[in-house]
């Protein structure tokens, strides 16, 4: 080992729900640092949702996540002068990173008036299971399915 492995900070949950989980898809909903805006956003987003479905919008939202996280992906590694795309499992961590940047990423693709509109209606997509980011996750594991041939060159 070259260096020391930089440790894990501790991860402050939102104010309102006082859940880790949200607070860390606020910090990824956040833009150049305006982390009230992006507060805003994501409780207006948890507003509609309730408004809409008549039930729990964390509830909802952790359904989501769920239903977005890939349990394994493709990595490339270079095997004697050719490139293998090899099926891995993913750190829980980063399945849940995973999860949040793709509902954020498709929700920002959508042609909703407003970023809370645009989150809401993916997220209430997402927990039903359909919606452009589950389509992602399920795109994923077809890849590593695909590739488990390769699966003996995992390192």
């Amino acid at each position: 080992m070259r260096r020391k492995r930089a440790e894990k900070r501790e991860r402050i949950p939102d104010y309102k729900y006082n859940d880790i989980l949200v607070g860390r898809f606020i910090n990824n909903v956040m833009k150049k640092g305006k982390k009230r805006l992006a507060e805003k956003i994501v409780y207006k987003t948890f507003d509609i949702i309730a408004e809409k479905t008549k039930s729990d919008p964390l509830e909802i939202f952790n359904k989501a996540i769920n239903n977005v996280m890939p349990s394994i992906e493709v990595r490339s590694r270079r095997v004697g002068g050719s490139n293998y795309q090899i099926p891995t499992e993913i750190r829980p961590d980063r399945k849940i990173a995973l999860a949040i940047k793709w509902i954020i990423n498709f929700a920002r693709a959508r042609n909703e008036k407003s970023m809370s509109l645009k989150l809401a209606n993916e997220l209430m997509a997402a927990s039903v299971g359909d919606g452009a980011s589950v389509k992602k996750k399920e795109d994923v594991h077809r890849m590593a399915e695909a590739n488990k041939a390769f699966a003996h060159f995992k390192w």
